[in-house]
């Protein structure tokens, strides 16, 4: 069996309040505290804590064999540290066991890398710093918002100092290759990392779906999946990506994730040359395959693996216009706070529930989705948007009288 190379993928974002357009220029709140907390109280009993509680358990009981990496969005570390501080525990109590590896990147889970390069660096500074001050660890490798990915942002992230970065191993990148090799970014140093889409999904996605032609996934049968890989090919990884709430919110307890895992972890164990590798263990020990030339941008979401999740509309591309074009206007304003605002406003999040496509991925835009529809939220949001408008204007106004 090839080494097994695990990330999870940890985030909740500060969703927006309903505003109205009776609400600009009254310069309300614009984030829904109290949704929020019980949102994040839910996913936190269903998912981190006994999600963490598992992997901690693996660890000890493997004597350190069960690795995993992952990776905790700034905005969530705030809430947890405001809302839930035993949770943000458990998350520090898995990285203290060496074990566990953090990945950077962006603090705001923003799209800035693909419209303000440096918006998309400071974002990745915070990041790095908010992981130094709860974990006292700095990251070596990083993940972009929603796995997006080009040559481009690829050489931005290599001048910024990381050693290597995770991808969607896309078929239509891939071609003939395959997800299970370590790559070199087009042009440059840093090592790639592909998600295997597939076996990801397995897990993420189809675990519990009972018209899934593999439902009931055992862990002898999963394990089995993986063995065969080798038989085609000498793979180097297998890289399972996918989110943390995977585990007891996308899929339930109920359904026996936590078991099947547990017991896929054991069967793997079974074999000692079997291992699980963390990503920066793995790329000091192979070398690259190859380049691979990301021409185009790619992201891990919905079936086309591009970013229309978050701009394949008008509304959508409206937004994202209106909030990067505040940038200059915003940072010469110099008020930290409302920096911050702006910065929350960024969240990949807000744009997604703007999204139109409801056929065949639905079911996933639903998510925690605070609006009865993608038009509801898009009002919402340009509703904040001018207000905070006015008062970044009125700022401004000020300080050319002074």
């Amino acid at each position: 069996m090839p080494p097994i190379c695990l990330y999870l993928h940890t985030h909740q974002p500060q969703r927006l309040k309903k505003f109205s357009v009776f609400d600009i220029g009254e310069h309300r709140d614009y984030f829904d505290h109290e949704n929020n907390r019980q949102i994040l109280k839910k996913v936190a009993r269903k998912s981190y804590l006994p999600a963490n509680r598992m992997f901690l358990d693996l660890i000890r009981r493997s004597r350190g064999r069960f690795k995993l990496s992952l990776s905790i969005t700034g905005v969530l570390l705030e809430q947890l540290e405001a809302e839930f501080p035993e949770v943000l525990r458990s998350f520090r109590d898995l990285v203290d066991t060496g074990c566990c590896e953090l990945v950077s990147e962006t603090y705001y889970h923003s799209l800035a890398s693909v419209y303000s390069a440096e918006e998309f660096s400071r974002q990745i500074d915070l990041q790095n710093k908010a992981l130094k001050k709860h974990f006292d660890f700095s990251p070596k490798f990083f993940r972009n918002t929603e796995l997006v990915y080009n040559n481009s942002i690829a050489a931005m992230v290599e001048k910024m100092g990381f050693d290597g970065m995770l991808a969607e191993g896309w078929d239509e990148i891939l071609q003939w290759r395959s997800p299970n090799f370590l790559y070199q970014a087009k042009g440059g140093a840093l090592r790639l990392l592909a998600r295997n889409y597939k076996l990801s999904d397995d897990i993420g996605f189809r675990f519990s779906n009972r018209e899934w032609k593999e439902w009931p996934l055992t862990a002898e049968k999963y394990t089995e999946w993986i063995n065969l890989l080798n038989l085609d090919q000498e793979c180097q990884t297998v890289n399972l990506f996918m989110d943390y709430e995977t585990f007891g919110e996308h899929q339930w307890e109920e359904t026996g994730i936590f078991k099947f895992f547990e017991a896929f972890f054991w069967k793997t164990m079974e074999n000692p040359r079997n291992r699980f590798v963390l990503p920066s263990k793995l790329i000091t020990e192979i070398e690259p395959a190859g380049e691979l030339d990301f021409w185009r941008l790619v992201s891990w979401a919905d079936m086309e693996r591009d970013l229309s999740a978050w701009n394949g509309n008008k509304m959508q591309h409206a937004a994202l216009e209106k909030i990067y074009a505040l940038e200059k206007d915003v940072k010469e304003a110099g008020d930290e706070a409302l920096l911050d605002e702006w910065r929350k406003l960024q969240t990949s999040d807000h744009f997604y529930y703007m999204c139109t496509k409801w056929f065949s991925d639905g079911d996933v835009h639903k998510y925690f989705n605070p609006y009865e529809s993608p038009y509801e939220s898009f009002i919402a949001f340009m509703n904040i948007y001018n207000d905070l408008k006015i008062k970044v204007d009125d700022i401004l106004k000020t300080k050319v009288a002074a």
